[in-house]
């Protein structure tokens, strides 16, 4: 599929350099440039380099930490590009920031998944694409179009290259019992279910494992590792139970508070992320497998461009595996 170069451009901002790369190989864009400027007292301004007049521009930009500078450099670059006659602008933010709080689980406290829809919509923003939202019904939030592209095919691609034997397939706490039943179904496996308690935020305690884990392969799948806490907790609570070797696979390396040194010394044989976060040489532990999402959205935005069905993509991933 040829696509008019002249008429599509490729930005990149600060959080996820690599990505974008991987992104503009996989799709042929070459990536245009733009510079990020901050000022003295952290104000942030871009320079945009070159013409986007009448241009489908696509900017990779994942919120991870710092999150606030990040999306600020996305709404600061769309409303340059607003301004200079871009014909459409798409966010390629394959970590979708403050996803965590999309209700009210106390009065007075904020929905800010909503905001930032909010924010990116008023901006100019015309579509974003993101991979795992931390719960689906983010996507209500936006009054434009939104793609949500699931990581669980290559995740599940990955391990069942492995040939584990026994494998249960964990979900690490009851609101992600939907999504680890969709992983279980790539391997024919049975489910169980972690019941914790968080007696304050960034901290688990195991209080029961519902299902048979003895002598299982266990894959715990989650959304978003940050502390590492649940994984590690339900690891250990896995292991008393007869586990033989758990895994553990996520979207979303978000790894802060020394997570990747716990994660090392942990019971988990393996932790398996993606690209969606910038993993920088600090964080690096040989525990630590990460998987590129890049070819993938790379393939997305050629549909995107072409009008074609995004999903063939992660139907063709499962008919390989």
């Amino acid at each position: 599929m040829s696509i008019d170069q002249r008429k599509v451009k490729l930005f990149t901002l600060s959080a996820n350099k690599p990505l974008a790369e991987s992104i503009a190989k996989a799709s042929k864009i070459p990536l245009s440039n733009v510079e990020v400027i901050r000022f003295a007292d952290g104000e942030i301004t871009t320079n945009i380099e070159e013409s986007v007049r009448g241009n489908h521009v696509f900017v990779v930009q994942p919120t991870s930490q710092p999150a606030n500078d990040h999306i600020m450099e996305v709404l600061v670059l769309t409303d340059a590009l607003k301004r200079a006659s871009a014909a459409s602008i798409t966010i390629i933010m394959p970590y979708f920031g403050y996803s965590r709080q999309d209700r009210k689980v106390k009065s007075r406290q904020p929905i800010t998944a909503k905001l930032i829809a909010n924010l990116l919509t008023v901006a100019g923003v015309d579509r974003v694409v993101s991979i795992d939202l931390h719960a689906a019904q983010i996507q209500g939030f936006f009054d434009i179009p939104i793609d949500n592209f699931p990581a669980a095919p290559l995740l599940a691609s990955y391990f069942k290259k492995k040939k584990l034997e026994n494998v249960v397939v964990v979900s690490p706490d009851h609101g992600g019992v939907t999504r680890a039943r969709a992983f279980a179904s790539f391997f024919n496996a049975p489910l169980a279910i972690i019941d914790k308690r968080r007696p304050e935020p960034n901290k688990a305690e195991v209080m029961n494992i519902i299902g048979d884990v003895k002598n299982a392969t266990c894959i715990m799948i989650d959304d978003i590792i940050d502390t590492g806490g649940t994984l590690m907790a339900g690891a250990e609570a896995l292991i008393k139970a007869g586990a033989t070797k758990v895994y553990a696979a996520a979207t979303h390396g978000v790894l802060t508070r020394g997570a990747t040194e716990r994660l090392q010394a942990s019971e988990i044989a393996e932790v398996v992320i993606t690209d969606t976060i910038y993993l920088d040489d600090s964080k690096k532990q040989p525990k630590i497998k990460q998987l590129s999402i890049g070819p993938l959205l790379g393939e997305a935005i050629v549909h995107i461009l072409h009008d074609e069905p995004i999903s063939q993509i992660f139907n063709r991933i499962q008919e390989d595996n």
